[in-house]
């Protein structure tokens, strides 16, 4: 699962907000030295997993989740993951370094599911998803069996209701006591989520333990952008190792960007516009370097800053800068575009479409610039644009 506008965090960071909305986690701590791993794991009597703490999932199939039997094999196995790249099917290629690993006791257990809550964006409220599949990627279960995912949406007035977390719970499959364990056990950890303006809290798997207790083996979570205002001790957990450096620098400036892996560098204003502009570049043949948003109201100097940060992109070779004119003139993005073309040099070709407030007076700006600028009719003429100057080598 994934939001564009959220800021994640670890899992034991997550951890620690679950464990104080009552929601069970097994008892761990962080290690940041193979020697602290050994004795943390000797506090909790040797048997632990050892977890590398990245921002991404599919860690155990990278290798980056090993169990230990003793303290000693649990520091050999902390000082192999710390400091090393680990490769997951989230991080790309490169990877991620391992800065820090967590020990938790290992806990028996009887049966793993899925457990999550997101915001269903076209219902307006959260939605809890639930699967008997637990410990996969839930991308996966939606694509191959969606039959499996159990769906129970909660208005946002009233709050998970005790029937319908029961309704999840013989969904899963469970019984006898552990369908109460269950409705408590979601009732807080849709209290941890509400109370923090998150926009993502999951838990794959969720495991039952042979004592009949439901315990959150691992936990993700991510925040609203626009909540965290309310929320320093969350923004006080944001870890830049874990972000892309232009990602970082684009939040100095108030822009919001995401780093792809494709050739076209974008630059538009509204996530509506982004999203059909990175659709339409792949439908053409392309693929997008980037979704970048400078607003609806950017000035000038926010464009130069974006343009900057496009062109910083090694991987971009060609940009695309897709406007619609509302709040934010066309002339003033043309303005910042000629301005950071000159400080900056651009080596790659330039495909403008603008349409809508001051649209001609942006466009004379443009061709006034004695700047080799491709200017664009509409989306479309856009993005083949852009495809074709790729293609050529121009």
């Amino acid at each position: 699962m994934f939001d564009m506008c959220a800021m994640k965090i670890h899992e034991y960071q997550a951890k620690r907000i679950l464990i104080k909305y009552g929601v069970k986690v097994p008892e761990g701590k962080v290690a940041t030295t193979a020697a602290e791993a050994g004795e943390v794991a000797r506090e909790l009597g040797g048997k632990v997993a050892v977890k590398a703490q990245v921002h991404a999932g599919g860690r155990g199939k990278g290798g980056g989740i090993k169990l230990a039997q003793s303290a000693e094999e649990a520091e050999e196995l902390a000082g192999q993951l710390l400091g090393s790249r680990l490769v997951t099917p989230q991080t790309g290629p490169k990877g991620k370094v391992v800065n820090r690993v967590l020990i938790e006791k290992c806990v028996n257990i009887e049966k793993e599911f899925y457990l999550g809550i997101l915001i269903d964006r076209s219902q307006q409220r959260p939605v809890f998803m639930a699967s008997r599949e637990g410990g996969v990627e839930i991308e996966e279960v939606a694509q191959k069996n969606p039959e499996l995912i159990l769906k129970e949406h909660v208005h946002p007035g009233v709050g998970l209701q005790a029937f319908q977390a029961r309704k999840i719970a013989f969904g899963l499959g469970l019984e006898g006591k552990a369908v109460g364990n269950a409705t408590r056990f979601m009732s807080s950890l849709y209290r941890a989520f509400e109370s923090s303006d998150a926009s993502l809290a999951e838990i794959n798997p969720l495991v039952l333990t042979d004592q009949g207790e439901l315990c959150a083996l691992d936990a993700k979570m991510a925040f609203d952008d626009s909540g965290l205002y309310r929320h320093s001790e969350v923004l006080e957990m944001r870890d830049l190792d874990e972000e892309e450096p232009l990602e970082i620098e684009a939040s100095h400036h108030q822009l919001n960007y995401i780093k792809l892996d494709g050739q076209v560098g974008c630059m538009v204003n509204g996530a509506g516009l982004a999203m059909a502009t990175m659709d339409i570049i792949k439908l053409e043949g392309a693929s997008p370097a980037n979704f970048l948003d400078v607003g609806g109201g950017a000035d000038a100097e926010q464009v130069q800053n974006a343009f900057r940060i496009l062109l910083s992109d090694e991987n971009v070779k060609a940009v695309l800068i897709n406007i619609f004119g509302g709040i934010m003139r066309c002339d003033v993005v043309a303005e910042g575009v000629v301005q950071a073309a000159r400080e900056i040099g651009v080596g790659v070709p330039v495909v403008v479409r603008l349409e809508g407030t001051n649209v001609e007076e942006g466009r004379e700006i443009l061709k006034n610039s004695g700047l080799d600028f491709a200017v664009a009719t509409d989306m479309g003429d856009a993005a083949r644009k852009v495809r074709d100057l790729i293609q050529s080598g121009e």
